[in-house]
């Protein structure tokens, strides 16, 4: 964490031993996963412009950095144009996006006029700009700006900060086609095919797509770790109109806040955390699928490798980015154990893998996928009557609340408090009044409950009008269930599934057939892009919906080979492809004008409107998105007419460029690039690996490089210009290989296996006695956590004041760095510091019976024994501070006068911390 001193934050000496106790070599940094959460986070408030968007993505970057310190390499990758298989699922996000935050703003404006109609209290509007996150496209001007402001940072921190003293950085800006996860695995491929690759780096990701476990376990390195965010479901979020905690939109009254005890101001604020984050080994995951995966007496050698890439590979079938999941294979049924379960029983008959180094053995898939099918029906009468005994003890549940709680609950001051809650009781304000509210609630209530039928006048008598409310069903709280009109549970599912689905009889082998040789060609296509590259860039999958596996009959000698020599969109024609209507504003406007003129020949590619499928599922956004394909010899043919249209500025964005590497001016490789700018070398040049980590690849010179003693001017108005740079830059491209190169998916000779972590009792499901499951602290297991003892907190709890507890375990505990300097914790970046802490010490009066031992004054007679630390401590005139620290800040660093008189002003009463003036 970063220390602050005096209101300033300390920089963290990254060049320091990783304090988790494990060293890295190379941090790749999926860009993405980054830009988001920082541009429009859910859980505090969202930045006020572009500029703290950059600053925000900046302190990313460094918080990761400070966690990972690398020693060799950092790989930024933000995502460039998609394979058009990915474009498929782009383009349903982002028509969602639209619709869904078109419709939310249209719901809260309704929901506003009716409650302030009623006479509400909502506070006043914002008038604020709404952020719209599909601007995070390749092509815009905000990565464009992205990637200036990324450039920047590289240079800023190889000038100043020692942990990047020897980093090599490479930079994969939106420029450069290929997703971000995806250029990162293309470029350990590559590295990992040259000779002088280490095949013992310590790699480390960081993203939180689960496609990334798969993508680190498909490069089969011995040492890969994934970074990502700590998932923490249901964090609490404040009410969009009234900025009040504890209810949705959809359920807001308009109240006004009730005052909540002493501290009220903070009553809603949000509770700001730093960010957490855990580490997912994956050879602590090798080692799991090396127990489940192994099997014996096997007609042919056992290989755990290439067992690996067959799970992989049947982890696809679970869902993935450009092809929809098996309807019988839900991953929340256990469909990946079902999978391996299967697997194991076919392989002795399959007579081998069903993969080898990203190629399909479909013959032996077919094997496997068939009996899938055996069971399809047998899974979804299971899955019908496992929701329906949900659903059943749901109603119970609600039954049983229903009949088990109170018929009145007092609210506001006479509201019920948690056992256990040490805060001192308040004082009750206008109890005759607080009381007759109660009174006529609970005659309000009774008169309902007697006669549903009958409605109250404003003073609370009931009325004898008859205009009254029908009495609900005894379950109509429960909510509305989709109509499902397939029913996979009876016969005849299949003929109904086609025909719902795909408006064609099951019958129609025919058709049944092609939607089959599309999947397995997505199948190839998906195991391809995974250990090979992109096999096509033009291949997507045509169907909003997947055949069943009973299908999968013949497909043996289906082909599965992909046109040649394919090229990628450009970005601008990506947007075309990818954006609704709504978001044309990022467009030139003669582009614009095709999403939205109805002359237009592509019009039919934005909707206004369009359904969503549930398929089975409860929530819109699990749904099936159905738009229509893009048509790519239509879209081009349109976007022939409008491309004389472009700016100069509008056509370098919507040029493919490369990634650009960067180092300072203590790395070896920098002599190297600074010379090939002095002699103007035009030529492509190869990196001399012995000067750069092994790190091999082409280098061109750079017409935009950042260049030694030449100003790197700031993006950012908030930030200094680099005056006295001395980094560098220079276009840099991985190492090339013949288009029919085969990278096999081994593990390299020379690689060391990481000693065994699991122990045998890791083995059980149940090896954590029923308590909930917590990560361990860093990469070293038998790590001793320190903690005080049961006594130390009972002296703690004597000191601390009994009105405000402090949140977690030891609510009366002093919390850590309360004590000053030198045995202050540095607060988490995002945590407040608690104002005028020691003050609130109770005063002398508040004082029950003798003063407790450790609060007497020592007796100083001669020759008596040295005090210890907590007396010395007592008896300094500057109470918790020792003699030899008097005038250090929290970080030990030197304060100014008036910072140790405010200090000073700060700590509590002296009748309660001086030992001369105890009672």
């Amino acid at each position: 964490q970063a220390k602050e001193c005096n209101g300033v934050k300390v920089p963290i000496d990254t060049s320091k031993p990783n304090p988790n106790e494990v060293e890295f070599d190379n941090l790749y940094l999926d860009m993405n996963g980054i830009i988001h959460p920082c541009t429009h986070p859910e859980d505090k408030p969202a930045p006020k412009n572009e500029d703290e968007m950059m600053v925000a993505i900046f302190e990313y970057i460094d918080r990761i950095f400070n966690i990972v310190r690398p020693r060799r390499l950092l790989y930024m990758a933000i995502d460039g144009v998609a394979p058009r298989a990915k474009m498929n699922q782009q383009r349903s996000r982002r028509f969602r996006a639209s619709k869904e935050g078109m419709e939310a703003a249209e719901e809260k404006q309704k929901i506003r006029q009716e409650i302030l109609a009623k006479g509400g209290f909502l506070p006043p509007e914002e008038v604020k700009e709404r952020f719209d996150s599909n601007c995070i496209t390749p092509g815009t001007e905000f990565m464009d700006n992205l990637a200036k402001c990324l450039r920047y940072y590289i240079a800023d921190r190889l000038n100043s900060d020692p942990g990047w003293k020897n980093l090599t950085v490479i930079l994969s800006d939106a420029s450069a086609p290929g997703e971000g996860e995806h250029k990162i695995m293309d470029y350990i491929r590559r590295q990992r095919a040259q000779p002088n690759h280490d095949p013992n780096t310590h790699h480390c990701l960081c993203g939180a797509d689960a496609d990334l476990i798969m993508l680190g376990l498909a490069t089969h390195e011995p040492n890969f770790t994934i970074i990502r965010e700590e998932f923490k479901p249901n964090k609490p979020k404040p009410c969009a109109l009234c900025n009040q905690m504890g209810h949705e939109v959809k359920d807001c009254q308009g109240l006004p806040r009730e005052k909540q005890g002493k501290h009220d101001q903070f009553a809603d604020t949000l509770p700001v955390s730093e960010q957490e984050f855990i580490f997912i080994r994956l050879c602590v995951l090798r080692e799991y699928l090396e127990r489940e995966l192994t099997m014996a007496s096997l007609p042919f050698t056992f290989d755990f490798e290439r067992s690996v890439d067959d799970w992989v590979f049947m982890c696809f079938f679970v869902g993935n980015d450009f092809l929809p999941h098996l309807p019988s294979l839900e991953i929340r049924e256990g469909a990946i154990d079902r999978l391996v379960n299967i697997y194991k029983n076919v392989v002795h008959k399959t007579g081998g893998y069903l993969t080898e180094s990203g190629f399909v053995n479909l013959q032996r898939v077919q094997m496997i996928m068939l009996a899938v099918g055996e069971v399809e029906d047998s899974i979804f009468k299971k899955r019908k009557d496992d929701d329906d005994n949900f659903k059943r003890r749901q109603k119970e549940k609600r039954k049983r609340l229903k009949r088990d709680q109170p018929s009145f609950i007092p609210g506001g001051q006479f509201s019920p408090q948690a056992l256990g809650n040490r805060s001192s009781p308040q004082a009750i304000c206008n109890p005759r009044q607080a009381a007759f509210e109660m009174r006529m609630h609970e005659r309000q209530n009774s008169a309902t409950s007697a006669s549903p039928n009958t409605s109250l006048t404003p003073d609370g008598s009931p009325s004898l009008g008859g205009g009254g409310i029908k009495r609900k069903p005894e379950d109509s709280d429960s909510e509305p269930e989709p109509e499902d009109n397939i029913r996979l549970w009876e016969t005849g599912w299949k003929q109904r599934y086609y025909k719902n689905k795909f408006d064609v009889d099951a019958s129609d082998d025919k058709f049944r057939r092609k939607v089959v040789q599309s999947y397995v060609e997505g199948l190839c296509w998906v195991l391809r892009y995974y250990y090979q590259g992109c096999a096509s860039w033009n291949w997507y999958y045509p169907f909003h919906y997947a055949p069943f596996a009973s299908d999968f009959e013949g497909i043996a000698d289906m082909p599965s080979d992909f046109e040649k020599g394919s090229k990628p969109f450009k970005p601008l024609e990506q947007l075309m492809g990818v954006f609704p209507a709504a978001s044309g504003n990022f467009l030139p406007p003669t582009w614009r004008k095709l999403m939205t003129d109805p002359e237009s020949s592509i019009i039919d590619f934005y909707p206004e409107d369009f359904a969503i499928d549930l398929n089975g599922k409860k929530y819109a956004w699990q749904g099936v998105a159905l738009l229509p394909f893009v048509d790519e010899r239509r879209l081009r043919a349109a976007l022939e007419e409008v491309y004389p249209d472009l700016t100069p500025e509008e056509s370098r964005r919507n040029s493919l460029g490369g990634d650009v590497l960067f180092v300072g001016k203590h790395h070896p490789l920098c002599d190297f690039i600074v010379e090939q700018y002095k002699t103007k070398n035009k030529e492509v040049m190869d990196i001399p690996p012995e000067l750069c980590h092994g790190i091999q690849g082409k280098l061109s010179l750079n017409d935009n490089a950042v260049l030694p003693d030449q100003v790197v001017e700031s993006p950012v108005p908030m930030l200094r210009d680099l005056t006295q740079n001395s980094a560098v830059s220079i276009s840099f491209k991985d190492p090339q290989f013949a288009e029919d190169f085969v990278f096999k998916a081994t593990v390299l000779p020379g690689a060391k296996k990481p000693a065994p972590v699991l122990k045998p009792g890791d083995w059980e499901k149940t090896n954590n006695d029923g308590r909930p499951w917590r990560p361990q602290l860093g990469f070293n297991r038998d790590r001793k956590p320190v903690h005080l003892d049961q006594s130390a907190f009972r002296t703690l709890g004597h000191t601390m004041p009994r009105e405000r507890g402090m949140p977690g375990m030891y609510p009366n505990a002093m919390p850590l760095g309360a004590y000053g300097a030198p045995y202050a914790r540095p607060l988490l970046g995002g945590q407040q510091q608690i104002p005028k802490l020691l003050s609130n010490l109770r005063p002398q009066e508040s004082w029950r019976g003798p003063t407790p031992l450790f609060q007497q004054a020592p007796q100083r007679t001669a020759g008596a024994a040295p005090l210890l630390a907590w007396n010395r401590m007592l008896q300094s005139p500057n109470q918790f501070q020792p003699a030899q620290y008097q005038g250090l800040g929290p970080m030990g660093y030197p304060q100014r006068p008036e910072d140790r008189m405010d200090r000073g002003r700060q700590v509590g009463t002296p009748s309660v911390l001086h030992p001369s003036k105890a009672p």
